[in-house]
């Protein structure tokens, strides 16, 4: 098949905010995610340059690797099996499916908003593809259907045999049915659903705990999320009780560890261990299986996990997976700087975690919680014109430690393993389905992005407009276009960072005596009303043109960490608003390891507008040490330059830090 590199047109959306119209099961989460289809990102805005990067270059990257790295042959190939095929031989990975099936996810939230018949036609293509390669009884894995007789080396000499360690069936599984029901839902086509269907019919039928079934569980999880979204779209049940059956038996199968967190029942886990992607994909999975099916235990698991990672195994980046070996969290209080792994795909199931957690509870928390892996851990993960990646994301970097999957120092173009790339090209579109949510007769303002949105609030039709230059400043306008039925409740998101919380839990705290103001006024009125679970709620006979604005201060702050983060001992990072701030060596003539921060110390603010799309920079004051020929310590006082952590390495690797030695006390007064 001849394939070319579509111009994709301007993005939006997310796996879990649009359902089918029939069949649509009346169990769910108590508050309800506004699908992306409703909300369009203004162009040009912090979101808006970021969707763009990836419709007009990341997705038709991702696509023009799918052929040049042999993703489409790995089909054609499977399509007419040969026994004269050494599969491990040009398959680098089992999961080498899934990179297909993640750029389709992300191109059909695309189609979504921008309809693209060229687009449309060229999916639908590579769709005959994957087709031809499916087995008679649904089966779909081409790294053992090349050649049965010698799979790929992951894969097991019959189906499911290495599922639990490496075969990653079911990882496949899972990014294919999310795949397909995006198509579905963006094209009408049940092209790529029926295949997806499928497969998941014959998973139904093969893997399970009844005589005669393989009795596994994902080696690599992702199939649970999937095969819960696949029941809500089609209200067949027998997918919700598969993914139910994933998760009630891990620790009960023949592999029992930590890895892949299998070591014991879920229900019994209150800790996050093993491989970081796998824990927060499952971790999500519980999430949806409980809300669909009203398992308290499975929430009470997740919360104590949730809490776990949050308290102690969190990067001030919102980053998780402190562990290169395993790709995997650490124990309590061990988040190392320079070698942290942070993989981007982790970032991602980190905002898939918390968003579900705060469709159960509805508390704030769990958005400030996304927010802080969106605009840190996450974006830094690609660069501004979505042509180069991260796969680890790192809070120091020396010029020399190799810390990318490929031992590399700086952003690539892609990798082999191309998880985090191709997860990317999914997730980035999907953002305008976290701005809202809703639930009876209120609507949830969870994060600032200017833009439109036509939410439906208790059976009402709300159009509302959103005007703000965040994250560089703190002001947002919410106006109202329309309001039919008028009367609800707006509840606006008082973030944590504005009311002196870090992070829940205390893990991080601010180390400085500043404060910060907020007020929200409706109509220029000022509206003082105690928080509800971190929003203020304000009921009212909504009608058009009313206007409330929310006014963050955005003052640059100093951060410690527990004492009991070894890494982070005597040191301190700076934030402003959701942005974590780094020192890189191209702003500074000094070498950054050497600068130590006031306690006290003067910031300044100044736009950058050449950097990673432009970005708002901070100076602050401290000394610079140094050995001089002598031997003698020297002390420069100076100032050193921050930029936004997301956007560093964008001109070349070298030395970097988030968290800087802290000065004594005796340099707080210093002018």
């Amino acid at each position: 098949m001849k394939t070319t590199i579509i111009t994709l047109a301007l993005a939006a959306l997310t796996a879990t905010g649009a359902t089918a119209k029939k069949h649509q099961p009346t169990a769910g989460y108590p508050i309800t995610q506004v699908p992306f289809t409703s909300v369009k990102i203004a162009e040009g805005t912090f979101w808006g340059q970021r969707i763009k990067a990836a419709r007009n270059v990341t997705i038709p990257l991702a696509f023009s690797k799918c052929q040049s790295e042999g993703r489409y042959d790995n089909f054609v190939k499977a399509a007419h099996p040969s026994a004269d095929y050494d599969v491990t031989s040009f398959m680098g990975y089992s999961f080498d499916d899934t990179d297909v099936y993640k750029t389709i996810e992300g191109a059909s939230y695309v189609l979504q908003t921008y309809p693209d018949k060229r687009l449309e036609a060229y999916i639908d293509s590579v769709l005959d593809i994957v087709a031809a390669a499916q087995e008679a009884d649904g089966y779909l894995y081409t790294a053992r259907t090349i050649n049965p007789d010698k799979p790929h080396r992951w894969a097991g000499k019959q189906r499911w045999t290495s599922e639990e360690n490496l075969s990653h069936e079911l990882y496949n599984l899972g990014h294919m049915v999310d795949a397909a029901c995006a198509h579905y839902q963006a094209t009408g086509s049940r092209k790529f659903l029926d295949i997806a269907r499928r497969y998941a019919d014959c998973v139904v039928r093969e893997v399970g705990p009844d005589k005669g079934q393989a009795c596994v569980v994902p080696g690599h999880q992702i199939a649970e999320m999937a095969l819960a979204r696949l029941y809500v779209l089609t209200g067949e049940r027998k997918y919700l009780d598969e993914a139910k059956f994933f998760l009630d038996y891990r620790g009960k199968t023949a592999t029992k560890r930590e890895y892949s967190q299998s070591h014991k029942p879920v229900t019994e886990q209150d800790e996050a261990v093993g491989h970081a992607v796998r824990a927060g994909y499952m971790y999500a999975g519980m999430a949806d299986v409980a809300a669909l099916t009203g398992d308290s235990a499975y929430i009470r698991a997740i919360d104590a996990i949730w809490r776990n990672i949050t308290e102690k195994k969190y990067y001030l980046t919102g980053g998780v997976g402190a562990r290169h070996a395993g790709e995997a969290f650490g124990a309590n209080y061990e988040l190392p700087n320079l070698t942290a792994y942070n993989e981007t795909c982790a970032a991602i199931s980190m905002v898939y975690l918390n968003q579900r957690m705060f469709l159960l509870h509805g508390d704030a928390k769990y958005i400030d919680c996304l927010e802080r892996t969106l605009y840190n851990g996450v974006i830094s993960g690609m660069s501004a014109d979505g042509g180069r990646f991260f796969y680890p994301n790192p809070l120091a970097a020396d010029g020399s430690y190799g810390f990318n999957h490929d031992g590399s120092r700086e952003r690539q173009p892609w990798f082999g393993c191309a998880c985090c790339p191709s997860n990317l090209c999914r997730f980035i579109p999907s953002v305008p389905g976290y701005v809202y949510a809703t639930r009876g007769d209120s609507l949830y303002v969870n994060l600032f992005a200017a833009g439109r949105a036509t939410v439906d609030v208790g059976g009402r039709s709300v159009t509302l407009s959103q005007l703000t230059q965040y994250p560089w400043n703190g002001n947002v306008e919410l106006k109202v276009e329309s309001a039919k039925g008028g009367r609800f409740t707006m509840m606006v998101r008082v973030p944590g960072w504005v009311r002196g919380e870090v992070t829940p839990g205390g893990l991080y705290q601010y180390a400085d005596s500043a404060r910060q103001d907020y007020w929200v006024t409706v109509n220029g009125e000022r509206i003082d009303a105690p928080l509800q679970k971190g929003y203020m709620a304000i009921t009212r006979e909504w009608k058009k043109g009313d206007a409330v604005s929310l006014h963050m201060d955005m003052t640059p702050r100093l951060v410690k960490a527990d004492g009991r983060v070894a890494a982070d001992r005597g040191r301190l990072a700076v934030e402003r608003g959701p942005l974590v701030y780094c020192a890189e060596w191209a702003d500074n003539s000094f070498d950054v390891f050497h600068f130590v921060i006031d306690r006290n110390p003067k910031f300044a603010i100044a736009d950058a507008p050449t950097l990673a799309g432009g970005v708002k920079k901070l100076t602050a004051t401290g000394t610079v040490l140094a050995t001089a020929a002598d031997g003698k310590l020297t002390a420069t006082p100076t100032r050193i330059t921050l930029i936004p952590y997301y956007a560093w390495c964008h001109r070349g690797p070298g030395r970097m830090q988030v968290w800087m030695a802290a000065g004594p006390e005796v340099m707080d007064e210093r002018k």
